[in-house]
């Protein structure tokens, strides 16, 4: 054949939430870039390149081919990078793994889950327009939020304080474990390993 689909290639889709540009680079908003950037390194490859909307790579990870991708399109608009690239290798919904901030949990605590709704975050409401499910496992990661509900924009664009970094970074590398558990052994034994 000549013309031969190598898009099969690609079981998992990981994405990472967060904003482009150096403005946003270390939020809260950012958690899910800051997460697939670690998953990256500990990998030794670099989202370097650019296509969907995204800054992704190919890897190997949990003995599956993964694309792991930072959609560049802003929050809100997420859903279009992830679409475009799970359409292109045909990575069902329920293979499309998303990491993202969450200011329901406090900081730094893990939420894995199968599927659901997109409680308020713009760029999971965003994915499931553009995937038209809302049947994807997420790992969410608790941001904690403002004692003023007022001031939230502020704090999800905000930087952690020090020790709220330290927490972070430690259930950064849990949920790169977690994302591992979700491919190799399913949602359900992450949910009971990670919740």
């Amino acid at each position: 054949m000549l013309f031969e689909n190598k898009s099969s290639s690609v079981e998992w889709l990981i994405a990472g939430l967060g904003n482009p540009g150096s403005k946003y680079e270390k939020t809260r908003h950012n958690i899910g870039f800051l997460t697939v950037d670690l998953l990256a390194e500990q990998k030794g490859v670099k989202l370097n390149k650019v296509k969907f909307k995204a800054a992704y790579q190919i890897m190997t990870f949990a003995g599956a081919r993964c694309l792991v991708m930072k959609p560049q399109t802003y929050m809100n608009l997420s859903g279009e990078a992830v679409r475009e690239a799970a359409r292109f290798y045909k990575i069902p919904a329920a293979h499309v793994l998303v990491i993202y901030d969450d200011v329901s949990l406090p900081v730094g605590k893990l939420r894995v889950r199968p599927s659901g709704s997109a409680g308020g975050h713009n760029g999971i409401k965003s994915i499931i327009a553009h995937l038209g499910t809302q049947d994807f496992p997420r790992i969410k990661i608790g941001a904690g939020a403002p004692e003023d509900k007022e001031g939230m924009i502020d704090w999800v664009i905000g930087v952690p304080s020090q020790g709220e970094r330290k927490v972070l970074l430690e259930s950064f590398q849990r949920a790169v474990l977690a994302a591992e558990c979700i491919i190799e052994q399913g949602c359900a034994r992450a949910m009971n390993d990670f919740n």
